[in-house]
């Protein structure tokens, strides 16, 4: 079965990105029209068994703002830009992140990839054997909270995903994940 999640991973990813281009490329020019700095923001964070990748993402914020979980980044003023704020309303920032399933560093659906500095987030991981899964551009936590959840229920849900896994439980976080963001729910 995980070759047939693998496969199917690839081949959606690929087409996504194939027929999206026209909207990939307009992001893009809108970024680069908005603020200054790269249009796509990579960032370090824990992959299957724990090692690092950079994860791809449409740019959002100022360049310089530091490295921090969404959930501290509410503390600070916000760095987001004015097509930063769009794109994370309608999570198309997200889209850049098909290239890194296509490359086989994350899966369409698994647990969300921790940023490289989220110690104990990962130590509870590591300990759950949740790092032993590939993680996703969405995932059971991110239906059912997202940012809004404390690191320990992230991992319950992470570990009740890996302990639950099946190729149709993958096809209804998908389509929880379309509601959820057609829901703007949880979105910073």
């Amino acid at each position: 079965m995980m070759i047939a999640k693998r496969l199917t991973d690839f081949t959606l990813c690929s087409v996504a990105l194939l027929l999206g281009a026209p909207v990939l490329l307009a992001i893009a020019m809108a970024i680069k029209l908005d603020s200054r700095g790269p249009i796509i923001f990579k960032q370090k964070r824990v992959g299957q068994n724990g090692q690092l990748f950079e994860i791809y993402k449409f740019r959002t914020m100022r360049t310089g703002t530091p490295d921090l979980p969404t959930d501290q980044m509410l503390l600070l003023p916000s760095p987001v830009t004015k097509v930063g704020e769009l794109l994370r309303k309608t999570s198309l920032d997200e889209l850049p992140q098909l290239v890194n399933v296509v490359l086989g560093q994350m899966s369409l659906v698994g647990p969300r990839p921790a940023l490289y500095n989220q110690t104990d987030l990962t130590t509870k991981r590591e300990a759950s054997g949740v790092l032993k899964f590939m993680p996703g551009i969405t995932g059971w936590a991110q239906v059912n909270g997202r940012d809004e959840l404390p690191d320990d229920v992230k991992v319950a849900a992470d570990k009740w995903y890996c302990d639950n896994w099946n190729y149709w439980l993958d096809w209804r976080i998908i389509a929880m994940t379309f509601k959820a963001v057609l829901s703007k729910r949880g979105v910073n």
